[in-house]
C-alpha cells in the first residue's frame, strides 16, 4: 500500500516544478536528490515567457525582487554580421528575459517545495525501482523502500528511470558534448557578452550574469580536442572561476515518457543542445505537465491510459518541433554540418 501519492527523483527545474504543482493540487510527495544545494549548473539564461510559469510555481515576486539582470534580448553572429534579435513587445513595453544564477533558481524552487509540504529527502542516493507486476510502485534508495502510486524521474540526462526499465531512446545527432565555464572581471565598454557566435568549428554562448560575472558555453561539431573547451576571445582580460565543465547534448528522445505508474520529464525524456535557448524553461514546463497527468490519473484513474498516450504525444511534438527550428537554423551556419543536411 503506498503512503504516498508521487516521488520525484531529481531537485532541478522539472523535479521541483512538478513537486510544487502536485503539492498544490493537495498531494502527498516525496523529492529526492542525492547532491547537496548549492551545486553548478549551467541555464542562466531565461527568456520572457518564464515569467508566467514563475509566478504559477509562487516564485515570482522573489525572482522580480531579486535585482536580477534583465535583457531585451541577444545578439546573434551567424552567417554574417552581428545582428540583435529582440524578444519582442509586452503590455508595458519591451519583453525582458533573466539573467538568474541557476543556484539561486535551484534554492527558490526547492524551498517553495519544501514551504508547500513537500518532504525533501536530500542527499538521497536511489538504488533501483520497485515494481508490483508489471507497474512501477516505488523507488529503493540508500535510506530504504519508499511506495508511492506514481514516480516521476525528473535525474536529467542521465535517464536513471529509462536505464532502470531498459527503455529505448533515439538519436538525432552525433555525439555532442557542450563545455561551459563561468568568470570575473571586468571587460572593455561596449563589449558583446550576450548572444551566440559561430566560428569554424561549432559556436559560443556568452552571458553577463551579474556586474563581474560572466558564463560562455562552447558547443563543436566535431571532435576538436582541447579547442572544444577554451572561454571565447572576448573573455582573456577575466578569470575563470571555477573548473571547466561538460555535459553530454546529444539530440535524443526517450521513446516512452510515460507508463504504468511513471512519468518521466526534463532532460530524462528528452535532450536537444543548448542552442534551442529554452532548457530550463523547458525543465520546468514538463515537470508541470508530468505533474498535471499524475493528479488526472489520480482523480481519474480510468483514463490513464488516454493521459500516459497525450503525455507522450506532448513530449514527442515539443521535442521533433525543437529539433526541426534547430536543424533549419544550423544549415544556415557558415560551416553547417554534415548531419544537418
Amino acid at each position: 500500500m503506498a503512503d504516498r501519492d508521487v516521488v520525484i527523483v531529481g531537485a532541478g527545474p522539472a523535479g521541483t516544478a512538478a513537486a510544487i504543482l502536485c503539492a498544490q493540487r493537495g498531494l502527498r510527495v516525496t523529492l529526492l536528490e542525492q547532491a547537496a544545494f548549492p551545486r553548478s549548473r549551467p541555464g542562466e539564461t531565461l527568456p520572457p515567457g518564464v515569467e508566467a510559469v514563475l509566478d504559477q510555481l509562487g516564485i515570482a515576486q522573489a525572482i522580480n525582487q531579486g535585482g536580477f539582470l534583465r535583457h531585451p534580448g541577444h545578439a546573434v553572429k551567424w552567417a554574417g554580421e552581428r545582428l540583435f534579435s529582440a524578444f519582442g513587445e509586452s503590455a508595458s513595453g519591451p519583453a525582458l528575459g533573466y539573467q538568474i544564477p541557476r543556484e539561486t533558481l535551484d534554492s527558490l524552487l526547492l524551498a517553495r517545495a519544501a514551504g508547500l509540504g513537500v518532504d525533501v529527502v536530500q542527499p538521497c542516493r536511489v538504488l533501483g525501482v520497485l515494481h508490483d507486476r508489471q507497474q512501477v510502485c516505488g523507488v529503493s534508495t540508500a535510506q530504504g523502500d519508499l511506495l508511492a502510486a506514481w514516480v516521476i524521474d525528473a535525474s536529467g540526462g542521465n535517464g536513471w528511470l529509462s536505464r532502470q526499465l531498459g527503455l529505448p531512446w533515439r538519436t538525432y545527432s552525433p555525439r555532442l558534448l557542450a563545455h561551459y565555464g563561468y568568470a570575473t572581471g571586468d571587460l572593455p565598454e561596449g563589449a558583446e557578452v550576450c548572444g551566440i557566435e559561430a566560428d569554424p568549428i561549432g559556436w559560443y554562448w556568452m552571458a553577463k550574469i551579474r556586474s563581474d560575472f560572466y558564463h560562455w558555453t562552447r558547443l563543436c561539431f566535431i571532435n576538436a580536442g582541447h579547442h572544444q573547451a577554451v572561454p571565447p576571445a572576448v573573455f582573456k582580460p577575466l578569470r575563470a572561476r571555477g573548473p571547466v565543465r561538460g555535459a553530454d547534448v546529444t539530440w535524443r528522445l526517450c521513446q516512452q515518457a510515460s507508463g504504468d505508474g511513471f512519468f518521466i520529464a526534463g532532460d530524462s525524456a528528452f535532450v536537444l543542445d543548448p542552442s534551442s535557448g529554452h532548457g530550463v524553461l523547458k525543465a520546468l514546463m514538463t515537470g508541470m505537465m508530468a505533474a498535471h497527468a499524475v493528479v488526472e490519473s489520480l482523480s481519474t484513474p480510468w483514463h490513464v491510459l488516454s493521459i500516459q498516450q497525450q503525455y507522450q504525444y506532448w513530449i514527442n511534438d515539443w521535442f521533433n518541433r525543437d529539433r526541426l527550428k534547430m536543424r533549419e537554423f544550423y544549415r544556415t551556419h557558415p560551416f553547417a554540418p554534415e548531419w544537418c543536411d
